[in-house]
């Protein structure tokens, strides 16, 4: 037994549930929870604001598959995480928050005791995954398993964990060193539906695989049924990487759209399917089930899935235990189509050359991927640059390396969620590419870098304005620019001032030595390129196409 107050014990069981470094800035209610920080010495990133701390923790999630934990006051600090919390559960990020609650006697009360809220877990819950309540401090170590395994069952997902002020500083005997119960054993897979998977893809002539989040554990898996099958395999966002862009059947979005009507079976792996039932067909209809295209399997951890989106076949179950599963069983069965390589190739050459036409952003883009290791991330921003990447623009070759912040289309992420990245990650290269808008979200982290030395490569693409809003201004609103136009620092002096090395560069051709001293150096770097205001080309027509590329595209 040892004595500790429940603040240190909710530390100790962090710790218990593989826990090594917390994001986080503390204050009053949960100060004995960063003693218990202080006295495990683990590693503790001290942001600049409280949004930050959430998104590194995604960050850091997102690129390892371990859960990312950040800590923060109640009341304004921990609503100020809530658009990280809402990004982390639209990609499907393990997030574990800690924080406080007023004296106990005050909960629920409303007397405005300090950082009160009406209702601070139900305002969460309505937000993440579950929202936890440590209401005893003997419940301590029970509640925090749980949380940290609801946020690592079924579909990943953010969860917050609170204590009231005083609990957390009360000291009790506890079991120590606490531990952390055995991993939920994942869902059986019905076997009958197995059985009608392989009979499906059998008879298909021209399949595809389609991958999300919930694959980016399965890429042994996902590639070996593919290559029994000469299937192509493409992703949108999250699960890009899964399969090697570079492999023969890697394909971008734009590539997998030239093979698309064509196609007679989509297997979806682990993915909402955004791609081809929304940005291909009517972003503004909601379907429950496809109205059009190939038959449609979907496997999914989350039986949620099949009723939000309903296959023709679903399979509930892990994305990596399923497709090992239907390969096995169609070792003897899977005729693949030998044309299929090489209409693939020309699907995939077709998209590049077409994608050439999105200037400067790919040819920008070209020289980042030239110099970025293989196994290096790339964290982008709701940006021209970013919006490109989405398509096909910057090929991905390992899964986790593209780290992007999914539906919620969180503007201001990229930034902060990079340095977790880095974090996470510091023997390897990390490069974030912001608009001048997005990344003024979050500069105060600059300071963070430095403080931490956390090597990340920032790239600021400085055009004045928020891009996309001008653009969309510009062509459907007779060019009246209400609130697009802006005046930005000096980023490299702005970069300086925070002890960052900072540069300035106005040409792809100037990027690439630069880009490759700032790797070398291993040091927080800003490298600021200058655009015109309005110069960038429209990556949109590509994210929702019309239709397939014609060949003199």
């Amino acid at each position: 037994m040892k004595k500790m107050t429940a603040g240190e014990a909710m530390i100790e069981s962090a710790v218990a549930n593989g826990v090594d470094t917390v994001f986080g800035i503390p204050g009053a209610q949960i100060y004995p929870l960063f003693d218990g920080i202080y006295k495990h010495n683990l590693n503790l990133i001290v942001p600049r604001h409280e949004q930050s701390a959430a998104y590194m923790a995604m960050g850091y999630a997102k690129s390892t598959g371990k859960t990312g934990t950040f800590a923060v006051v109640p009341g304004p600090g921990i609503l100020n995480t809530t658009a990280a919390l809402c990004t982390a559960m639209g990609n499907c990020s393990p997030v574990v928050g800690l924080t406080g609650q007023v004296p106990s006697p005050f909960l629920g009360q409303g007397r405005g005791h300090l950082h009160e809220l009406k209702d601070q877990a139900g305002t969460l819950g309505s937000i993440v995954k579950e929202a936890f309540h440590i209401d005893k401090a003997e419940d301590t170590a029970t509640v925090m398993n749980q949380a940290y395994a609801s946020v690592r069952s079924g579909r990943p997902g953010p969860v917050t964990v609170e204590m009231c002020w005083d609990i957390m500083a009360t000291e009790s005997d506890f079991v120590s060193p606490l531990s952390a119960p055995a991993l939920e054993a994942l869902p059986a897979i019905n076997p009958d539906s197995l059985a009608s998977a392989v009979d499906m893809i059998a008879k298909a002539r021209k399949p595809m695989i389609m991958c999300g989040a919930g694959a980016l554990h399965a890429s042994e898996a996902v590639t070996a049924l593919a290559e029994l099958l000469n299937a192509p395999v493409t992703a949108f966002r999250s699960g890009r990487g899964v399969v090697a862009e570079d492999h023969p059947l890697g394909l971008s979005a734009v590539a997998a759209r030239q093979l698309w009507d064509d196609c007679d079976l989509l297997i979806g792996v682990g993915s909402r399917l955004e791609m081809p039932y929304l940005r291909w067909g009517n972003y503004m209809q909601y379907e429950r089930k496809p109205g059009r295209g190939p038959q449609l399997i979907r496997i999914d951890i989350d039986p949620a899935q099949m009723e939000i989106f309903a296959p023709d076949l679903g399979i509930i179950g892990d994305s990596a235990q399923v497709c090992h599963a239907l390969h096995d069983l169609l070792l003897d069965k899977a005729t693949p189509n030998p044309d299929r390589l090489d209409e693939i190739a020309r699907a995939k050459t077709l998209a590049w050359n077409a994608l050439q036409s999105v200037q400067p952003q790919m040819a920008y883009l070209d020289v980042i991927r030239q110099v970025l290791p293989r196994n290096g991330f790339y964290v982008p921003e709701l940006s021209q640059m970013g919006f490109t990447t989405w398509v096909g623009g910057l090929p991905v070759y390992q899964p986790r390396t593209y780290v992007e912040g999914g539906y919620q289309g969180t503007l201001g992420f990229g930034f902060p969620t990079a340095l977790g990245v880095k974090v996470a990650n510091p023997d390897k290269t990390v490069v974030s590419v912001s608009g001048d808008g997005g990344f003024m979200f979050g500069v105060q982290e600059l300071m963070t870098a430095a403080e931490f030395n956390i090597g990340l490569i920032s790239i600021v693409v400085n055009n004045h304005c928020y891009g996309n809003v001008r653009r969309d201004q510009e062509m459907g609103f007779g060019g009246r620019f209400s609130g697009s136009e802006l005046k930005t620092p000096d980023f490299v002096k702005l970069a300086e001032s925070f002890g960052i090395r900072g540069y300035r560069v106005d040409s792809p051709q100037a990027l690439k030595p630069l880009l490759e001293k700032c790797i070398a150096l291993d040091q927080p770097c800003l490298i600021e390129i200058q655009s015109e205001r309005g110069l960038e080309s429209s990556p949109w027509p590509f994210i929702h196409p019309q239709g397939p590329l014609s060949a003199e595209s």
